[in-house]
């Protein structure tokens, strides 16, 4: 037998980890070297930032490592609410975590380029272009960080061990993160502000869960209410 409520606090520890790391890698290291639209200044910056850029690539691996942790303890916590749902998590998770590894080529491509023989100093165009497919890939990828936070919402809407406005909030926030990624692709003008629109259920969702999982934990069966196994019953 685990114990539920330090198994969801080791997941929110990892989930704490793992926003810390993409943050890291994402908005510090490449918002920092990454200048749209001009070459020369992307290259000129990762070939200043050797090794901060490494490190970002460093930060990644480990996110998508953690992500994995995760999953698998989600999936651990879950198990028993929904088996089917649980493994989803689990299998969506790891979708997620592999197409973090695969768009990463990207950026350590953008490292060779702009830093290795032959390459450096010749082509500060294709330096840009890694990080702009890199910078396409995340956005891509939001579909699979959207889709893996929908089962773990239903079955916090319908489990015990979690307050329905838990599922209510995961489930928006899923819908919101598969909504923004595919305006982002959608040919129409003023989509911009919908997107940034999107990103606050967005941030919701995914802080909230991780605030929840280390402070609350999950609900013990002293805490669930005779009445909140009878509306259960009913779903």
């Amino acid at each position: 037998m685990h114990n539920p409520k330090a198994l969801a606090r080791i997941a929110g520890v990892l989930y704490l980890a793992l926003a810390v790391l993409g943050i890291f890698a994402q908005l510090v290291i490449r918002s920092s070297v990454f200048v749209a639209g001009d070459a020369a200044a992307t290259a000129a910056n990762v070939v200043a930032n050797e090794s901060l850029v490494r490190w970002g690539l460093v930060a990644d691996i480990l996110m998508a490592a953690v992500f994995v942790f995760l999953g698998l303890a989600l999936q651990r916590l879950l198990y028993e609410s929904n088996a089917r749902l649980a493994t989803a998590i689990l299998v969506l998770v790891s979708a997620a975590a592999a197409s973090i590894l695969v768009n990463l080529a990207f950026h350590a491509g953008a490292l060779i380029v702009a830093t290795q023989a032959p390459f450096a100093g010749r082509n500060d165009e294709l330096v840009l272009l890694m990080f702009e497919l890199h910078s396409n890939g995340y956005e891509l990828g939001g579909i699979l960080f959207g889709l893996w936070l929908l089962p773990v919402g239903l079955i916090a809407l319908r489990s015990p061990l979690f307050h329905r406005g838990v599922g209510v909030v995961l489930i928006t926030g899923a819908i919101a993160w598969l909504l923004s990624t595919v305006l982002k692709s959608v040919p129409l003008e003023g989509l911009e502000l919908v997107t940034t629109i999107l990103t606050i259920p967005m941030l919701i969702a995914e802080f909230g869960l991780i605030l929840y999982l280390l402070i609350v934990g999950v609900r013990s069966s002293r805490e669930t209410m005779p009445a909140d196994r009878d509306a259960l019953s009913l779903l």
